[in-house]
């Protein structure tokens, strides 16, 4: 075996494709996130998936902003969840008017950022070109859930996993040392970190994991010009929550907890049984349109296992390689020792190259990552697996996960971050180089142990086309949702319509009909909300309320067959010539007898 200091200085090895086979990787990944980009802009032009009331008060928000009418600090009607997407949407409305699919635009943008971090993430972390092809396709497959929290700019899912895949590779190339542009690294990790807290708390789990590794490899330098930069530029990025919290003296974080309904009614069965068993298949993209069948629960009973495996080879790996930190801009520790391995295990039988045959042409290696240290990668892996761990932990003590476990589920989106970490173990395990792989064992050499690295190696293949299957099924489930929601945004269109046609400008609704009236008329129809039993409901944005209340004969609106109708209905026989009911296509306007 001819490794060397050249091979030892790799955290893992990258190969220089020397087949027609292996030079598909490249291509094959950048089909996989053209895949992923097309998917969802078709989506969106089909009108799925569907808008709802919530994300036409970003757009509204988004609208506001572009006509420099307000700046909000938060989410309209809430003090907690940064309104990022608004002032991300504002240049387009801007340029294009306001509209459902130009507020999803830099949502889309976002998504594709947040694969092409993911790809590279993971190209640092193991240095596969293969498995990072695996991880860009699973990402870029998405079931109605993903694609919900991905496009519907309804407040803080589409940023998050950008942001915590950048948190991750920028703490990766701090940690390992690597030269260059260390303090711009440095402000944008802290920025990243201060504006996620302001935009959504649910990724700060990945901000204080990736944060401890930069603690336990950085101390040093962040004890200089960099810590003082990276506190700067944290405070930068939360700068609209302090200075809120400074002019009201409110905390954001008692509203988060408030939100999050910790204290409320709902039994730990059904918390555990939410967070546990329904929120990893929902949350991580394995399953139909707003519920999960039964055997695509699977996979909660292999996240588990998956978590326990990468913390397990990770902390290993850690304890294996265990050296001083590098000095920034010169060769790993582990690499100086001696003691650094490569992705496959020190004293592996297995090639180190990337091949898919496992085996590269002479002289046609090449280093992926020049200044890589196993022991940072190993770290990261850790970061990933405890940021999913208590992303899961948090969401289990939340009463949401026993009480609306299905739409809740969006709070594990986050899980996602977790991805190149997770399956790691499987990859290396499939391609036969068992569970110990990157912890420095040598897992295939002992005597005895070829029966079990087989079994092993098939049980991970099994898993693997499992997850690919099961996302699969799932987003065909998402596509096929896309006629019924083009065919409601035609109805909801042909709503509009008809108030302009007959000069209504004024209406009461339900929460889920208000704002996505108003933002639709851009502002044409004004709207305040009503409950089911025609008492003030939730009003996000006040002067809504003010205006309807001012005016002098305004109409009502409500979805056929709902109990708003229904209790317009007898309104209506009750009080006969005080409104006409009209029925368009799936909505009843009460229209104001003249």
């Amino acid at each position: 075996m001819t490794t060397g200091v050249r091979q030892q200085r790799r955290a893992a090895p990258c190969a220089l494709p020397g087949t027609r086979w292996t030079r598909l990787a490249g291509p094959l990944t950048v089909a996989a996130i053209v895949a992923g980009v097309g998917y969802r802009l078709w989506l969106l032009l089909h009108d799925t998936p569907p808008t709802n009331s919530d994300e036409a008060t970003m757009g509204l928000a988004a609208l506001h902003i572009a006509q420099g009418r307000q700046f909000p600090v938060w989410f309209y009607g809430q003090e907690y969840m940064g309104p990022l997407e608004a002032y991300l949407a504002a240049p387009v409305f801007a340029l294009a008017g306001p509209s459902v699919l130009g507020l999803r635009l830099p949502t889309l943008a976002l998504y594709a950022l947040f694969v092409l971090l993911a790809w590279r993430l993971t190209l640092r972390l193991t240095g596969d070109r293969w498995f990072a092809l695996l991880v860009v396709a699973l990402l870029a497959l998405g079931s109605d859930r993903i694609v919900k929290n991905q496009l519907i700019a309804g407040g803080g899912y589409p940023e998050m996993n950008p942001a915590g895949m950048a948190l991750a590779l920028l703490a990766y190339d701090l940690a390992a040392g690597r030269p260059g542009r260390r303090l711009p690294r440095w402000a944008a990790w802290g920025f990243l970190a201060g504006l996620m807290a302001w935009v959504d708390p649910l990724v700060l789990p990945y901000v204080a994991a990736t944060g401890a590794v930069l603690l336990g490899f950085r101390w040093g330098e962040l004890r200089g010009p960099a810590g003082a930069l990276l506190g700067l530029a944290a405070a930068l990025g939360a700068a609209p929550l302090l200075g809120h919290s400074l002019l009201t003296g409110r905390n954001p974080l008692a509203a988060v907890l408030a939100a999050g309904g910790g204290d409320q009614s709902a039994g730990w069965a059904d918390r555990l049984h939410g967070a546990l068993v329904l929120g990893p298949p929902l949350g991580m993209g394995f399953c139909s349109p707003s519920h999960c069948a039964t055997w695509q629960l699977w996979w909660a009973a292999a996240l588990p296992v998956l978590l326990a495996a990468a913390g397990v080879t990770a902390w290993r790996t850690l304890r294996t390689l265990g050296a001083e930190p590098a000095a920034p801009g010169g060769p790993p520790a582990a690499a100086r020792s001696g003691a650094a391995r490569s992705a496959f295990g020190a004293g592996s039988n297995r090639p180190a190259g990337l091949g898919l045959g496992g085996t590269d042409a002479p002289g046609e290696r090449r280093r992926c990552d020049a200044d890589g240290d196993p022991r940072v990668g190993a770290a990261i892996r850790l970061a990933l697996v405890l940021g999913g761990v208590a992303t899961l932990a948090v969401y289990a003590v939340s009463s949401a996960a026993g009480r609306t476990p299905v739409e809740s589920s969006r709070y594990l989106s986050c899980l996602l971050i977790s991805l190149p970490a997770l399956l790691w173990p499987l990859w290396t395990a499939a391609r036969g180089a068992g569970w110990g792989a990157g912890a420095g064992r040598d897992v295939s050499g002992s005597a005895g142990s070829g029966r079990r690295a087989g079994v092993l190696r098939v049980a991970a293949v099994g898993v693997l086309a499992a997850t690919a299957g099961t996302a699969v099924v799932a987003t065909a489930g998402a596509i096929g949702t896309a006629p019924a929601a083009q065919a409601a945004e035609a109805r909801h269109t042909a709503l509009v319509a008809a108030l302009r046609e007959r000069g209504v400008r004024h209406v009461y609704a339900g929460y889920w009909t208000c704002n996505r009236l108003t933002f639709a008329s851009a502002e044409d129809v004004v709207c305040a909300v009503i409950d089911d039993d025609l008492s003030p409901g939730h009003d996000r944005y006040l002067p809504y309320r003010r205006a309807v209340r001012q005016a002098a004969a305004p109409a009502w609106v409500a979805p056929v067959g709902s109990p708003l109708a229904t209790r317009l209905d007898d309104r209506t026989r009750a009080e006969p010539g005080r409104l006409t009911p009209v029925t368009i296509d799936g909505w009843r306007i009460y229209l104001p007898h003249p």
